[in-house]
């Protein structure tokens, strides 16, 4: 099957040579190549889950890698971020700041019960890499993870992030890593019985992997063996959380507490980068006792905390976790129905829940060829990272009537096209 990339088409460049010119030289020459290769748009404003950019076109927003679940500059969130920005930005980490601490209570009364201690920081990489320093502080040195996993691409974060295209240049990583299939118990089981304790970390669905779904059980599974071999878990709910997957959290219909659950992507309220990872009291118990043991000068920044507390009051007043489930199902419904009636052939599934939905192509080039067509069209998504042959799709909660159907119809078009240029019998 001949896949070759056929061009998306070029807007005229409203915004001068010069600052293309300038991020091939001082930001990223294959970033700058990529996104000519993507019709050389600049984006300059946003707003639900509409991107405007510099020439005056418009693009429905499904990427932003689970980010915006509130769509752009939601006014809620932009507005406590203006307020906290013109009183007081950022902390002196010597005296009390009320800010983080009411965005710690917001957070933990959304949480699933047990968790109830919160360690804010800038991204879901540092989440990652405070839960294994917090397993490190509990005795736990090594580490147990999935295959196709994604944990962020820090020294330690990528020591879990199970892709030798991301590792290879940078070992050694951390020691003691064993990596098992994703959703298989048994395998899990085996490698916790092979060794000292182990700090176990898994996804409720793998995002990056391909938006993959574990059997029924798994997780309240990896909660019984967390207390047969004294295993410390972490739950990665970076992506899956906060409404994303039609509930609050991914993990909520299994019965299990991890010792640890990250958050991220959509706690920033599409506004101020914020993760955080929340903790039960024992696990959090090394940091509680000594306050310096793990620290950044920007962790709990009353910027990024007026942006966490009001991300989660606007989901709330949103309703996006039911809208997400809703909307979700309606759209993964009418791209299935798209994709089984113009090109079986080139399709193998449409999969998800709420509003992480992935495509999977039988051929990578033909992922990059469907992504193309959905710009033509002013669509935007996101290629998996650990599974070339699957786009992902993760528009906001507020999204329209109008903005889903014409992503809707906008796919139909696109796979149309794919099946005309790509025909069963070749």
């Amino acid at each position: 099957m001949d896949t070759t990339t056929q061009g998306t088409t070029h807007h005229q460049d409203t915004t001068g040579g010069d600052l293309l010119a300038a991020y091939r030289a001082h930001l990223s020459a294959g970033r700058a190549s990529l996104g000519e290769m993507f019709g050389g748009f600049w984006e300059t404003a946003s707003s639900g889950a509409t991107v405007r950019t510099s020439d005056g076109e418009s693009f429905v927003n499904c990427a932003g890698y689970g980010v915006f679940i509130l769509g752009g500059t939601h006014p809620h969130v932009t507005e406590a971020v203006v307020a906290q920005v013109r009183a007081n930005p950022l902390a002196t980490r010597l005296l009390l700041e009320p800010v983080s601490a009411a965005a710690a209570k917001a957070l933990v009364d959304v949480c699933p019960p047990g968790l109830s201690k919160v360690h804010f920081v800038g991204s879901g990489t540092e989440a990652t890499e405070t839960a294994i320093k917090m397993a490190r502080a509990n005795g736990k040195r090594r580490l147990i993870t999935t295959a196709n996993g994604y944990h962020g691409k820090t020294l330690g974060s990528l020591s879990v992030t199970a892709r030798s295209v991301y590792q290879e240049k940078f070992q050694p990583l951390l020691p003691d890593v064993t990596v098992v299939p994703y959703g298989d118990v048994d395998a899990m089981e085996a490698a916790l019985r092979d060794g000292p304790p182990a700090c176990v970390i898994v996804e409720p669905v793998q995002g990056e992997g391909g938006v993959v779904f574990p059997p029924d059980g798994y997780l309240a599974a990896l909660g019984r063996l967390r207390t047969e071999h004294d295993a410390f878990l972490v739950i990665d709910e970076i992506l899956t959380g906060l409404g994303r997957l039609g509930r609050w959290w991914g993990h909520d219909p299994e019965a299990v507490t991890p010792d640890v659950m990250l958050v991220g992507k959509g706690l920033s309220g599409g506004v101020v980068p914020v993760a955080a990872a929340v903790a039960t009291p024992a696990a959090y118990a090394p940091f509680d006792k000594d306050p310096f043991l793990h620290t950044s000068t920007f962790s709990a920044a009353p910027v990024a905390a007026a942006a966490a507390k009001a991300a989660i009051e606007a989901i709330v007043m949103e309703d996006a976790v039911a809208k997400a489930a809703k909307l979700g199902a309606e759209l993964k419904h009418r791209i299935a129905e798209s994709a089984a009636r113009t090109c079986p052939h080139l399709v193998a599934e449409v999969r998800g829940e709420g509003l992480l939905i992935g495509v999977e192509m039988r051929d990578p080039g033909l992922a990059g060829e469907l992504v193309l067509e959905l710009i033509d069209g002013r669509v935007l998504v996101n290629h998996s990272m650990n599974n070339s042959h699957v786009l992902r799709l993760t528009p906001p909660a507020t999204i329209t009537a109008d903005e889903l159907d014409h992503v809707a119809t906008t796919f139909d078009r696109a796979l149309s096209t794919l099946a005309g240029r790509f025909p069963a019998s070749s």
